[in-house]
């Protein structure tokens, strides 16, 4: 089941990147639309969590306190970014960066958790750098792509990767209860707030005038992959769902060259790259 769950969180997750970047060229407000995205997704959980708000009161304060500090990080702040990074640097760069996830994540077991390192491991990560280099040295670039994106992915990818392990960290505590629905909602709602903070001109009438609506849609389908993936996150490990959802990298890339062609210039470098990182971080799931 958490196989599934992850990989269709990672297929809304691709559809979604490529919907920004269409809501993106129909607006002058990233920010904003940072705002609207987080808060539709916010919309969408609280309705698939309402059903069992009977179980909210037995929640974990401690938990909850961690699941809103992740949720803070991410989507708060990696939200805010995400916008400017796929404006920078296009959905189907972005969402490869966004696929090197679970180097991140093995990157922090083999320090803090002293995990050793096998083969699978090696071979893995080769191959996720093999794919960044194939992003790095592409010259059939969009006339809007902007060096400045691949950085922001970077940043906003390991803020997600912090996030997955504290919400699998939660979600697996026999000691810590609290539904994944539930969790869902405390993350999305912490992340609006950090949004809101992060953009001082919020008002309706800039929100109308700005063209953030677009953005709705796009939230629409990220609360949906948010809840999804949460669901996974309860009924598996992080080495397990990581990787899988790592394959949002190629549903990107693959809804960027038939939906966005012209805009994204995906050429064979870049389709390279995006089996690479995906391979790597099955080879990482798998050995880990």
């Amino acid at each position: 089941m958490p196989v599934l769950l992850a990989l269709v969180s990672a297929a809304l997750f691709g559809a979604l990147t490529v919907m920004m970047r269409v809501a993106l060229s129909r607006s002058d407000a990233p920010g904003l639309g940072a705002v609207v995205m987080n808060g539709a997704a916010l919309l969408v959980a609280l309705v698939v969590a309402l059903p069992g708000a009977g179980d909210w009161g037995s929640a974990d304060l401690t938990t909850v306190g961690w699941i809103a500090l992740a949720g803070a990080l991410a989507p708060g702040l990696a939200g805010v970014l995400y916008t400017r990074a796929v404006r920078a640097a296009g959905a189907s760069r972005t969402v490869i960066v966004f696929g090197m996830a679970p180097l991140v994540a093995v990157g922090i077991a083999l320090v803090a958790l002293d995990e050793p390192v096998k083969t699978g491991l090696v071979v893995g990560t080769v191959l996720i750098v093999g794919g960044g280099l194939a992003l790095a040295f592409e010259r059939d670039r969009p006339a809007h792509f902007r060096r400045s994106g691949i950085l922001i992915a970077i940043g906003c990818m390991s803020m997600f990767a912090a996030r997955d392990n504290v919400t699998r960290w939660k979600l697996s505590g026999a000691d810590a209860y609290i539904t994944p629905s539930l969790a869902v909602v405390i993350s999305l709602a912490a992340g609006t707030a950090v949004a809101l903070i992060a953009t001082p001109d919020r008002s309706p009438r800039r929100l109308f005038r700005a063209g953030a609506l677009p953005f709705v849609p796009t939230g629409i389908l990220f609360g949906a992959s948010y809840v999804v993936l949460f669901e996974a996150y309860a009924r598996g490990r992080v080495s397990v769902v990581s990787p899988i959802v790592a394959t949002e990298t190629l549903f990107g890339v693959v809804l960027a060259a038939v939906f966005l062609r012209r805009s994204e210039l995906v050429g064979p470098k870049l389709l390279v790259g995006a089996a690479l990182v995906v391979a790597g971080s099955a080879l990482i799931g798998v050995f880990r």
